[in-house]
């Protein structure tokens, strides 16, 4: 398929040549318009590629990790990145404060350190979250 693009612009400089109407100075001047646009049009498409299967969904996904670090609050049922599941019980600037197991230890994590708030419904009072 490159290969008919690229003997496209061979052939509309070919044409050019052959036919003898314009100025030698012009017909240099579209032979190396059209060597331009071979040269380019690959790095054109690979980084379009890239753009939509790379770049695009990966702003997406930061952007989700974004908002749901800022809409935590304390009561939050969430995994940290090191597999700790905890309740938050307390939030500052970049800190958040975790109870942790039976014993509800207190543990304190950074707030990037948090993967996923876990939807978790209690159905009665004296079920445990811990």
């Amino acid at each position: 398929m490159l290969d008919k693009l690229f003997g496209i612009a061979a052939a509309v400089a070919e044409d050019a040549a052959a036919a003898g109407t314009a100025a030698e100075g012009e017909v240099g001047q579209v032979s190396s318009i059209a060597a331009l646009a071979t040269t380019f049009l690959p790095l054109i498409l690979i980084f379009v590629v890239f753009w939509f299967m790379l770049i695009r969904p990966q702003r997406k996904k930061d952007k989700q990790v974004k908002e749901m670090l800022n809409n935590l609050k304390a009561g939050d049922r969430v995994c940290t990145i090191g597999g700790i599941y905890g309740t938050i019980t307390g939030i500052r600037d970049d800190t958040v404060t975790l109870s942790v197991g039976k014993d509800n230890m207190s543990m304190v994590i950074a707030r990037w350190g948090i993967r996923s708030v876990e939807e978790l419904t209690i159905e009665n009072d004296a079920q445990e979250l811990n």
